[in-house]
Order: structure tokens, then C-alpha cells, then sequence
């Protein structure tokens, strides 16, 4: 990203760019989450031995039954999906076009200010890493997207939660403040920010790779730059690329947090006592003892194909944003 001198945009307009950018992201990339979502959400197939709850859409086991004939009812595994275009068919056939969409508003009020503050904090923080020399031109996208991130993911964290719950079990906004309510009379307030853990080992991670290796390729195609090719065009290669780099590597922490969040409030319905959460750690060895491997990078192809769009287009129109107000303010002066 391109650095800013004392006569560029001033953060606010910095802020106008981002939040155009992630409401023109998030109208073409939530059906992908969705899908992503629901990939990475279902659990392997009933066991025998166990009772499950089957609570809008998800299953979770709850406790080892030692008589199958005694337990409570049982219910049976909901739709499965096989792979990403499977999801697609059976969603839209069974629950209609409009749930690829579910959560949208919840996605726009989170993303539009986390995306402002994101791009907006990344700026200012490079800025000043780089006029200070407190790391070197090299590292500073990197340190500066670290940090940036951090403080996006503890501010957006509980919006975040509900965004994943909306998509994963299609609940409607009643049921989902049910579900939330309930939560915070068993887990307190904490509980809104469950799956800030992986939430924060996914994203600070992505955001330093994302930033690194982005400016790393967009200095090397400015070098090689075609004369078709546009500055802003050369933000969405770059974007494309790094975003899809970042989310390959750290996929594993996003299957859990979709897994941490999809269970919050699912034991209300039988009034139990949610067990202590495990750590990361735990239960990306847990997914792996499940599912595999592939387990760990469930929902890989719908991830892929929205992270590498998202950002190219994200970044771009930031760009293009900023590119505007530049010429905005640089023309300014000139009028009366």
C-alpha cells in the first residue's frame, strides 16, 4: 500500500474507502461463508453409544448413554454435505435461495466499522512504524497488520459469534437472542467472546502474512507493470494472491472457532451444565482424531475461492477509494 504523505487522505476518508469496500465485498462473498460455514459445522456421523441434541440444524453430543433403549429420544443427522457445490444444492433445494445470504445484516454491521477501524488502524500504524524506524520497511506491513487485527478481533469478536450462528443454524433473530441470552445466564458475558481464541490465532496470523506478502507482490508487479495495467489493478492481483496464501495456511484455526461458536447455546434445550471449553489446541487435535486432516481444512475449497476474490476486490476499491480522495484533495485548494 502505497505510503501516505502529509497532503494524502486523512483517516476519516481512509475510513469512507474501506467501508465501500467491505459492503461491495460482503453482497457477493456471504453465500461462500455460508457454505463454508455449514462445511465446517457438521460433524462426523452419530456414533453409537452417545445421545445428541439436534438443535436447529446442528448436532452435538452431550453425553455417553450406557443404554441406547433409555435414552432420550433420537433424532436423525440432518442434510449432509459432501463438498461445496453439494452445499449449494441442497441448501438452496431445502431451505431456499435467501439462506445463502443468512446473516447478512449481522455481516454488514460487523464488517463495515471492523473494516474501517482494520484499514484505517493499518495505515496510521505503518505510517508510524516506518517513520519512527522501529522496524525495518520490510517487516513493517507485517507487524502492522498483527497489531492492527488484534484490535479489531476483540472489539468485533461477539458480533462475529452471532454472524456464524445466524449462518450455521439459520436461526431467526428471536431464536438467536434466545440463544445468546441463555448463554450469558450460564457462561456470563464472557461467553459472547467464545471463539475469540482461534478467532485471534486465524486472524492476526492471515492479517501478517496477508499484508507481508502483499506488499512484497504488488512492489514486484510494479516493477513488471504492464501498461494496461492500472495501480488498482495491480491491488487486486496482489490481493488475490496474498489472501489466498494467508487463508491456505491458517484454515485449521477457522474450523475451530466455526466449531466453538456453532455450539454455543445448543445445551440450553436440555438445561446441562456447558463443559469447560477446551483449548485450541485440544480440539484441533479432537477435529483431527474425528475427521483427519481433512477434517482440519473442512471447508478449504469455499474459503479459497471467497478469500481470493474478497481481498482482491477489498483492497482494490480501498485503492481506488484512496486514489479518489487524493485527487479529491489535491483539487480542493484550486476552487474558490
Amino acid at each position: 500500500m502505497a505510503d501516505r504523505d502529509p497532503g494524502g487522505i486523512s483517516p476519516l476518508q481512509q475510513m469512507v474507502a474501506s467501508g465501500a469496500g467491505a459492503v461491495v465485498t460482503s453482497l457477493f462473498m456471504t453465500p461462500l461463508d455460508v457454505v463454508k460455514v455449514r462445511l465446517q459445522s457438521q460433524r462426523p456421523s452419530v456414533a453409537s453409544g452417545k445421545c445428541f441434541l439436534y438443535c436447529n440444524g446442528v448436532l452435538e453430543p452431550l453425553y455417553l448413554c450406557p443404554n441406547g433403549t433409555r435414552c432420550a429420544a433420537w433424532f436423525q443427522d440432518p442434510t449432509r454435505f459432501t463438498g461445496t457445490m453439494d452445499a449449494f444444492v441442497k441448501i438452496v433445494r431445502h431451505e431456499g435461495t435467501r439462506t445463502l445470504w443468512s446473516g447478512l445484516p449481522a455481516t454488514l454491521v460487523m464488517t463495515v466499522p471492523a473494516t474501517a477501524i482494520y484499514f484505517t488502524a493499518y495505515d496510521q500504524l505503518k505510517t508510524f512504524l516506518c517513520g519512527r524506524a522501529l522496524t525495518s520497511d520490510l517487516y513493517a506491513p507485517m507487524v502492522a497488520g498483527a497489531l492492527a487485527r488484534l484490535g479489531t478481533v476483540t472489539v468485533i469478536s461477539p458480533l462475529e459469534l452471532v454472524r456464524t450462528k445466524l449462518q450455521a443454524q439459520h436461526l431467526s433473530y428471536r431464536e438467536l437472542g434466545t440463544c445468546v441470552r441463555a448463554a450469558v445466564a450460564q457462561g456470563g458475558w464472557r461467553s459472547l467472546w467464545l471463539g475469540w481464541g482461534p478467532t485471534a490465532l486465524r486472524d492476526i496470523p492471515f492479517s501478517a502474512l496477508y499484508w507481508f506478502n502483499y506488499e512484497l507482490v504488488k512492489s514486484w508487479l510494479s516493477g513488471f507493470r504492464p501498461k494496461d495495467l492500472t495501480s488498482v489493478g495491480i491491488s487486486f492481483v496482489a490481493g488475490g494472491i496474498s489472501g489466498t496464501v494467508a487463508a491456505t495456511l491458517t484454515l485449521p484455526f477457522d474450523v475451530v472457532k466455526t466449531q466453538r461458536q456453532v455450539a454455543l447455546g445448543a445445551v440450553e434445550a436440555v438445561r446441562v451444565t456447558p463443559p469447560r471449553a477446551n483449548s485450541t489446541w485440544l480440539l484441533l487435535r479432537r477435529i483431527q482424531a474425528e475427521s483427519g486432516t481433512r477434517g482440519l481444512f473442512a471447508g478449504f475449497l469455499p474459503r479459497i475461492i471467497k478469500a481470493a476474490p474478497s481481498c482482491a476486490v477489498m483492497i482494490s476499491t480501498y485503492e481506488f477509494g484512496k486514489n479518489f480522495f487524493q485527487r479529491l484533495n489535491q483539487e480542493q485548494p484550486l476552487g474558490p
